[in-house]
């Protein structure tokens, strides 16, 4: 098995409140620009263990979703040590096959893969994200009337497969990347939360 990934994800957009790139329509700005961090609780890439480690994507998604040409901006835990750091950096490059190569497949160009401090913080379901100095980004969940969190399942394109998406909103959105051409500074936009296992 080339890699086992397993852990929590938290993601937020500039769409509102459902973005509606989850089934394949236009994003509601005409672009999507999304922050999406995945943390693995546990997780191997061949024999390189990962567990405790968090990477995260910028993307720029211009028009449908569908479409494909996303511009990438890769980040990888700055605690990885050069030997992750490389594994990580081929299996988000699609190289080792399995979920991630899917997304990789819709990728125009990863603009870049760098190393960056990372905080990923989720607490009761709400969520904190930082991403170096360049995302930053708060968010809690919505409720459902029996007071669990409220969960989109089976929509087309997902980032959680197989597993329901928390449904949440961002209170604070901040992205900057010159190399996506993003400036963002915004609040009460998208957000979702849920948890992943990636294997190939």
């Amino acid at each position: 098995m080339s890699y086992k990934l397993d852990g929590s994800i938290l993601e937020v957009c500039n769409c509102n409140v459902l973005c509606p790139c989850c089934i394949g329509e236009d994003a509601d700005n005409g672009s999507c620009c999304a922050a999406i961090a995945h943390h693995f609780d546990k997780g191997s890439i061949d024999d390189i263990e990962v567990s405790g480690l968090t990477v995260a994507c910028a993307t720029f998604i211009p028009g449908n979703i569908l479409q494909g040409n996303w511009q990438v901006a890769v980040y990888i835990d700055d605690r990885a040590t050069d030997v992750q750091f490389e594994a990580l950096s081929s299996v988000y490059r699609g190289e080792r096959g399995g979920p991630l190569a899917d997304f990789a497949h819709m990728y125009g160009k990863i603009v870049s893969i760098e190393r960056a401090p990372i905080i990923f913080d989720l607490q009761g379901g709400k969520g904190k994200l930082d991403i170096g100095v360049d995302i930053h980004a708060e968010l809690e969940p919505y409720w459902s009337p029996s007071g669990a969190p409220a969960v989109l399942l089976g929509n087309s394109i997902s980032t959680t497969p197989c597993s329901p998406a928390i449904i949440s909103k961002a209170s604070a959105y901040r992205m900057k990347n010159p190399l996506l051409k993003v400036d963002l500074n915004l609040t009460g936009h998208n957000a979702t939360q849920g948890h992943f296992n990636f294997q190939a």
